[in-house]
């Protein structure tokens, strides 16, 4: 096992809560403010990561996040888990950006704080589900990605990984710097320790403290052009939404005393009939 000091970042991004009633906004995008928020579930598993590999080889785990000012909740819950520092990506002028505007500002956001050896993402977010980001990134900064990794190590410097593929695994090698985006079927988040929690209760009580260790930057501090971010940036357009009725539906329950008779009922339904006369239909 190798070790060394590692430069290790993690992508977190708060998404809302799956249980709640989040609404739309007049453009089509989720209106945010009315939703409970949450850390996107699949980054969980990026988190897991990336605190693994600050145990097992050595370095700092920074996590970077991008949304509006209460984002900085899932910096803070990185931090009780063990991350060092957070950095919070803030600006209205990125509201409504879709995967290719994402990655970019992202990308700026990573070239101003530094060069990461590794950079842990999850495979996707909860309220998007692309999975683009993580590889678009990796095409941006030129990296090699390993994309649906459920395990790795670093031997003398290069990364051995297991990725998953259709109908099996795949066993990747590869030089850092790297980019990985961790399958959920890594390794589950470990609770937050007592330290992890103790030191960030200290840090909201102390506004000032806390800014040595969760950092607030903007399109312009990063460098970013405005008009690749956002709305103006983003090529992907909602045409139209519509709300959704209650989803439903006429429900037929058979009872028999034989397969066979079950089977004939359900053959003489309505349904069934026009499903097997368009079958039929040459």
């Amino acid at each position: 096992m190798a070790t060394g000091t590692y430069n290790i970042f993690v992508l977190v991004k708060q998404v809302p809560d799956q249980g709640s009633k989040a609404g739309l906004n007049p453009d089509g995008t989720i209106d945010r403010a009315k939703a409970k928020r949450m850390l996107n579930p699949f980054d969980r598993y990026a988190l897991q990561a990336a605190l693994f590999t600050k145990r097992a080889y050595g370095g700092t785990v920074t996590a970077i996040s991008m949304g509006p000012p209460p984002a900085t909740e899932v910096l803070l819950e990185a931090l009780e888990h063990g991350v060092d520092f957070g950095y919070l990506l803030c600006d209205k002028r990125l509201a409504a950006s879709d995967t290719l505007a994402t990655a970019y500002a992202l990308y700026k956001t990573i070239l101003h704080i530094g060069k990461p050896d590794v950079i842990f993402c999850g495979l996707q977010t909860t309220d998007g589900d692309t999975a683009q980001v993580g590889p678009q990134l990796a095409e941006r900064l030129d990296l090699p990605q390993i994309t649906y990794c459920e395990d790795f190590a670093i031997v003398d410097g290069k990364v051995e990984a297991r990725r998953i593929i259709e109908g099996g695994i795949q066993k990747v090698i590869t030089e850092l710097p790297v980019l990985v985006t961790v399958a959920n079927s890594y390794h589950a988040l470990e609770y937050k320790s007592f330290r992890g929690a103790w030191r960030v209760r200290q840090l909201v009580r102390n506004p000032e403290e806390m800014k040595k260790y969760i950092r607030t930057l903007d399109l312009d501090v990063i460098g970013a052009d405005p008009e690749r971010c956002g709305l103006k940036g983003s090529p992907t357009i909602v045409a139209a939404t519509e709300k959704v009725g209650d989803i439903g539906g006429n429900c037929c329950i058979f009872e028999g005393n034989s397969p066979e008779s079950l089977v004939k009922d359900l053959m003489a339904t309505s349904n069934v009939k026009e499903y097997v006369t368009a079958l039929e239909r040459p």
